[in-house]
């Protein structure tokens, strides 16, 4: 009688997922990806300098003083008929001067800027930060869709050997032809080459999460076995993407770099405008020992206060071309914001979209599951009672194992979608992850 013996999934799949104990929950890497993350750390910087930048648009609209100080000395020759004469004298002198800009409105538009500018690096620092749990996320369910692929590679491994061990067995004592045996060992040695194959997978996983980490032999926590993914909320696409339009990182980068236009032409246009400023000025200058024209002492202080007006007349029409080339640059910046409203609008429909497909596709694949599994009892007991081939068996195996790994990474995939769809609107934060996490292994 033939005999067909296959080692019960559960326990090969409990074995190979057994929960390191160091394991690091998503959260956990998270935080350390922030502190080491080198792409990250650079958009910190940059954000840290645009925010010194904008203060020093401040400059424009405050007052500036200056001093000044002086000394010398001088050596005065005067040569007579009767007698040469040699005198020393020194110079010393110093002066403060301040100036407050009264009406400068190319001044007042440079100051607006500079607030614009702080505001751009808050939108570049938040997109930096999307960026940065995306990227985490997908490292980490990358690590474990390759850790289920080795599992289940290795739980096929353990069914085709048994296999092969019955149709060799079937063979000796003349139930099974040379054909099983032979069917058999192709298939284990194709599966042989899989292992291989995802065990390199995972290592260049594991090393792309611990380069983004910065952490070695990173262990991510696996999900929890059957736990239900979270639903899509809400479950309409016109929501996501009205909310896109109003709080995504790009949106808002683009609208500001269109203030920021308005505010460029607004300083061209000040070329024509008179600039008005208070001045005061206070100097004291001393000499000593006289000058080279006096042998007196003397010391002279001035003090002064008043306004500065400047009208331009003409400047070669330099103004009027800039005024046009700002109001060019203007135009091309509200395009750039119409391009950014679009494309943030399509790629959230398509991360939508994209999240309703795999909820659906997880749904299909665990009755596939359940289809697969049965067949595969089927196969083995038709095998056993000789209405099926060994082939048949093998083929089951391979399909139920297939559509497991797929499961598998269709669930990752989900939650992964879920983050970039937050993403895609703008909406994504730290906070998303804790949903997350709470489906991984305590």
């Amino acid at each position: 009688m033939k005999t067909f013996r296959l080692l019960p999934l559960t326990i090969a799949l409990g074995a190979a997922l057994a929960l390191p104990a160091q394991a690091q929950s998503l959260l956990e890497l998270f935080e350390s990806a922030r502190t080491y993350d080198a792409a990250y750390q650079s958009a910190r910087a940059q954000y840290d300098a645009n925010l010194y930048k904008s203060e020093q648009a401040k400059a424009a609209i405050l007052p500036t003083v200056n001093l000044t100080a002086g000394a010398s000395s001088s050596q005065l020759q005067t040569t007579l008929p009767a007698n040469v004469a040699d005198r020393n004298y020194e110079n010393r002198n110093y002066g403060l001067s301040a100036s407050q800009p009264l009406y400068r409105p190319a001044n007042k538009a440079s100051y607006e800027q500079g607030k614009k500018t702080a505001e751009l690096a808050a939108a570049q620092l938040t997109a930096a930060e999307q960026d940065l749990i995306v990227r985490v996320s997908q490292g980490y369910f990358d690590v474990l869709a390759s850790q289920d692929s080795l599992t289940f590679v290795k739980a096929q491994k353990t069914a085709v050997a048994e296999q092969l061990a019955s149709a060799k067995r079937n063979f000796e004592v003349g139930t099974a032809t040379i054909t099983d045996t032979r069917e058999a060992q192709a298939r284990y040695d194709l599966v042989t080459a899989q292992e291989i194959a995802a065990e390199n997978d995972l290592r260049v996983k594991r090393l792309a999460l611990d380069q983004l980490v910065g952490k070695s032999a990173t262990e991510p926590k696996p999900l929890i076995p059957a736990s239900s993914l979270p639903e899509l909320l809400p479950a309409n696409v016109s929501t996501w993407v009205q909310q896109s339009q109003e709080v995504h990182p790009s949106i808002k980068q683009t609208q500001i770099a269109l203030d920021i236009a308005r505010l460029e032409t607004q300083k061209a246009e000040a070329g024509h405008k008179p600039t008005l400023d208070l001045t005061a000025n206070y100097s004291d200058n001393r000499n000593i020992n006289g000058t080279s024209v006096s042998s007196t002492d003397s010391r002279a202080n001035n003090t002064s206060i008043g306004l500065s007006f400047t009208l331009p007349l003409f400047a070669g029409f330099a103004t009027q071309n800039r005024i046009k080339e700002t109001l060019s640059l203007e135009e091309k910046a509200r395009a750039d914001l119409e391009a950014a409203q679009r494309n943030v609008a399509q790629g959230t429909r398509t991360a939508y979209f994209g999240v309703v497909s795999g909820l659906s596709q997880v749904k299909a694949l665990e009755a596939a599951e359940a289809s697969s599994q049965s067949a595969l009892d089927a196969n083995k007991l038709g095998y056993q009672v000789g209405v099926r081939i060994n082939i048949d068996v093998l083929n089951s195996q391979s399909q139920l194992f297939q559509t497991k790994r797929d499961l598998a990474k269709a669930r990752y995939d989900v939650l992964v979608g879920g983050l970039k769809l937050r993403q895609a609107n703008g909406t994504l934060k730290a906070d998303d992850l804790n949903s997350v996490n709470a489906l991984l292994v305590k």
